[in-house]
């Protein structure tokens, strides 16, 4: 009988996540994290390229408002030290406004190839891709800007990580901001308030080749970062 090749993964550096999904994200793959403000999205991204600098996966983050002084002290809670990283050559902060990021896409990469290529990063996030994707009014230009930007990160040889923003407390809105791209996979991070009490829950929509869970799981921010519980959630 033939074997049947695996798909190479790469950890999401959440080890529960990794877990329900085969063992993280397809290597190479565009996954897509959407959710509401104060969900976590930024604390998962880093978490992922944090996993990377330490398995020797360099990592590139790309964000349109984060500020780095304030993302680097921000990080220090979870005791993850990116300036430690970016000494070493395995961790880059890249500060683009959208235009510079559609100048990119034209430019067929532009100047983040030197600095893929001269850091070997194997890991990308860009954070978050909603303020990228309001520069396009036309659905089809939208979805062709989003097509080379996938058709660079395939270029390149990175696993990425792109957020998404949505409108707080609304689910469906979530549903149509994760959505806008086609990407490889789709997770969702919810921070809803039910009975006065606010829930933070973690559900994966989809994920190309890989058999996921149809349960929303609960999460939890803690001192060393982000953790996906056991507990079944019912939003």
């Amino acid at each position: 009988m033939k074997k049947v090749k695996r798909t190479a993964r790469v950890s999401s550096g959440t080890p529960k996540l990794d877990r329900l999904i085969a063992g993280g994200f397809k290597r190479n793959s565009v996954n897509l994290v959407a959710g509401e403000p104060g969900a976590g999205k930024t604390i998962f991204a880093i978490q992922f390229l944090i996993e990377g600098c330490k398995k020797g996966e360099p990592g590139i983050y790309i964000t349109f408002e984060e500020k780095k002084e304030k993302l680097y002290e921000n990080m220090l809670t979870f005791g993850w030290d990116l300036r430690k990283y970016e000494k070493k050559g395995i961790f880059r902060f890249l500060e683009y406004s959208p235009e510079q990021v559609k100048k990119i896409l034209v430019e067929g990469g532009g100047i983040v190839d030197a600095i893929i290529e001269k850091i070997k990063a194997r890991r990308l996030v860009i954070d978050s891709i909603s303020s990228f994707s309001l520069l396009y009014e036309d659905e089809l230009a939208k979805k062709e800007s989003a097509l080379s930007l996938f058709d660079l990160i395939d270029k390149w040889g990175c696993t990425a990580v792109l957020t998404s923003q949505a409108r707080s407390g609304d689910h469906e809105t979530i549903m149509d901001a994760a959505l806008e791209f086609e990407v490889d996979s789709i997770i969702i991070l919810y921070h809803s308030k039910k009975k006065g009490k606010r829930i933070r829950a973690i559900e994966v929509i989809k994920m190309r080749g890989t058999e996921i869970p149809s349960q929303t799981f609960g999460l939890r921010i803690k001192s060393n970062g982000i953790e996906v519980t056991n507990d079944v959630i019912d939003l």
